[in-house]
């Protein structure tokens, strides 16, 4: 099994993604969070996790790590910090372990932050770590999601480098799409949007792999 550092396990879709992971035959999660009490709760739910802050120094997180989830934010409060440079210290050091795979949670809107006014701030932080992480070398997914909801999962979207236009999708949808970008056979060194829709999530990977290979 591969070990799976999970960066943000601790969020709202981390949580989701830890849970898929953990029910996953191929993939052993490593819950990287910031708090000791976090550690505690995941502990009594037979998960591994890493005691480690995206601002500070991260080697020790990646020890024995064979892929990464950024799935971590910092809520508005931190987006530099945390968003932006966090990501790139943890791809820092993911491309001294030669770590096979850095899945990144991004967001639609990234690649144009200057068309939004609430969340330009956030989305320039997203655009710079996204643009970092296309230079670094590593072997990397970018996964764009639409606004996020807590619906239930459906297992379908709407994938594509670009898809121009909006919509919305389910936080399951996204955790099961960063954990299917995992794969061997998943498309890689490639950036795509996604939100709700009528193809299969696997399916959709697999027309979007046919297209970028």
């Amino acid at each position: 099994m591969e070990n799976i550092l999970v960066a943000g396990a601790n969020g709202t879709t981390g949580k989701q993604v830890v849970n898929l992971l953990k029910a996953s035959q191929y993939f052993n999660p490593i819950a990287m969070v910031r708090k000791e009490e976090q550690q505690k709760q995941f502990k009594d739910d037979g998960v591994e996790s890493v005691l480690a802050d995206l601002t500070e120094d991260l080697t020790h997180a990646i020890k024995g790590i064979d892929k990464v989830i950024f799935a971590a934010g910092s809520g508005g409060k931190k987006v530099v910090e945390v968003d932006q440079e966090g990501a790139k210290r943890l791809m820092a050091v993911s491309k001294m372990a030669n770590v096979n795979r850095f899945v990144m949670l991004s967001s639609m809107g990234a690649d144009q932050p200057e068309a939004s006014e609430e969340l330009q701030e956030y989305l320039k932080a997203k655009q710079n770590a996204d643009e970092h992480l296309k230079n670094s070398g590593l072997k990397y997914t970018i996964v764009r999601p639409g606004s996020l909801t807590n619906n239930e999962g459906k297992g379908t979207v709407e994938l594509k480098e670009k898809l121009n236009k909006r919509g919305e999708i389910s936080r399951a949808d996204v955790a099961q799409t960063l954990v299917k970008s995992l794969n061997d056979d998943a498309p890689y060194n490639t950036t795509f949007e996604i939100i709700e829709g009528n193809t299969s999530i696997g399916e959709a990977m697999s027309e979007l792999q046919s297209t970028v290979s």
